[in-house]
């Protein structure tokens, strides 16, 4: 006899399958594409550098927004997301010195825009984490955080295999490779204490999951585009 699935079960899957959609757009995004069949040229992976960055800033700020937006209800929930915020604090830096260390001149990067998709991001980000008690951004967590297990790793190698990068020129992707899975797991971990057991809350995360994907995927597909 089967058991039925726990609310946190059923979310997972419902997530795995947003990830598993996310992914299949996401490798047909033309910079991927190109990185990922050895088209990729120096510029491209500057630029996708370039813009990347200006969204990563925002990254730290969103979360601290969040943490500061969770009432006294979920305060370990708060300390979790204070200390990601600080964890992410830390990836402007790497992405300025791959870009420095493949031409880039960093002043430019630090006064550079958010293209098109980064400012839609960016917004949604804000946006969900000034509501109160935004626990549904941990579907937006949950995507980005994926990235860096599941995609950052072949990434950095194809960048590598075709550029002829070494490791602290792809320093960004390869940290996120390595890190991102313990970070994923307390995620999984979240889900199944008894959180999800606020009405509704599933619903928002994997509703958040699904925006967050698709906005990131526009990030990507507007490179360039301010």
């Amino acid at each position: 006899m089967q058991h039925e699935l726990s609310e946190g079960q059923r979310l997972v899957r419902e997530l795995g399958r947003t990830w598993a959609e996310f992914e299949s757009r996401l490798v047909k995004v033309p910079i991927i594409a190109r990185a990922l069949r050895g088209a990729i040229r120096l510029e491209d992976y500057r630029l996708l550098l370039h813009d990347h960055y200006q969204q990563v800033i925002d990254g730290a700020c969103w979360i601290s927004r969040a943490a500061s937006s969770i009432g006294r209800d979920h305060l370990e929930l708060r300390s979790q997301f204070l200390r990601h915020a600080g964890t992410e604090h830390r990836d402007y830096r790497m992405l300025e010195q791959d870009y420095r260390r493949v031409g880039g001149d960093v002043q430019q990067l630090r006064l550079g825009q958010k293209n098109i998709g980064a400012s839609a991001l960016s917004a949604w980000m804000m946006q969900r984490a000034s509501r109160p008690d935004p626990l549904d951004l941990l579907g937006a967590m949950f995507m980005i955080e994926g990235l860096g297990k599941h995609f950052a790793g072949m990434f950095a190698g194809a960048l590598q295999q075709h550029l002829e990068l070494q490791d602290d020129q792809v320093s960004f992707y390869l940290y996120h490779a390595e890190h991102d899975e313990d970070h994923l797991q307390q995620l999984h971990e979240l889900f199944d204490s008894g959180l999800l057991q606020e009405p509704g809350l599933a619903s928002r995360i994997a509703h958040t999951a699904r925006v967050t994907g698709r906005l990131y995927l526009l990030q990507l597909e507007e490179l360039g585009s301010y």
